[in-house]
């Protein structure tokens, strides 16, 4: 590519040589891969998931939509109007509203239910993920002690000082996961004396 003085532009070699990225900017091929696994594991959850389990979900995605909201809204304003004998015509068939805190009240009754059975699905899902996070960031901790470790050598090698020498030895020990849960279960117990 010229310049306005008719030579190349020094950037032009650059441009040449370099070419768009496949994927998303700012989204790595590694990561890419990351979410499609785990989308491919969420859906692979929600077919494993029991017929109950699916209709257990369905109602509570549906109880919580404003739709269902919207729904209630003109079925019990109508209910409660009727009632009153506001409307011209039609007889007054619950005059006390028992049978509509009765109907309200078993509703409630199995929409809690489903909503139960939905947020034990949910917390089961989120307990597999929470451990997986843990066994990560255990890994994660694992293969930067060693990387430590490798880098205190060739520090070491190259006498090259530092000023975290004290805290390099620390550092390049792995940390027992068995050992902060105890340290955090004795802090939860002295807060709950203290």
């Amino acid at each position: 590519m010229a310049g306005p003085n008719g030579r190349a532009h020094p950037d032009a070699a650059v441009q040449t040589l370099t070419h768009a990225s496949p994927h998303p900017p700012g989204l790595s091929s590694v990561l890419e891969r990351n979410i499609q696994a785990l989308k491919e594991r969420q859906q692979r959850e929600e077919h494993e998931a029991s017929a109950q389990e699916r209709v257990a979900d369905r109602i509570t995605r549906f109880t919580g939509s404003m739709l269902f909201v919207y729904i209630h809204l003109v079925l019990f304003g109508f209910w409660i109007v009727a009632n009153l004998g506001w409307i011209p015509g039609i007889p007054r068939w619950d005059p006390t509203f028992v049978v509509l805190a009765m109907w309200a009240s078993v509703e409630a009754i199995f929409l809690s239910t489903f909503v139960l059975i939905s947020q034990n699905r949910m917390s089961a899902v989120a307990e597999r993920r929470s451990e997986l996070d843990l066994q990560i960031s255990l890994l994660a901790e694992h293969e930067i002690t060693r990387l430590t470790t490798l880098v205190a050598s060739i520090a070491e090698r190259l006498d090259v000082q530092t000023r975290v020498e004290d805290e390099l030895t620390e550092i390049q020990e792995d940390v027992s996961p068995e050992a902060v849960l105890d340290a955090i279960e004795a802090t939860d117990e002295t807060r709950k004396v203290g």
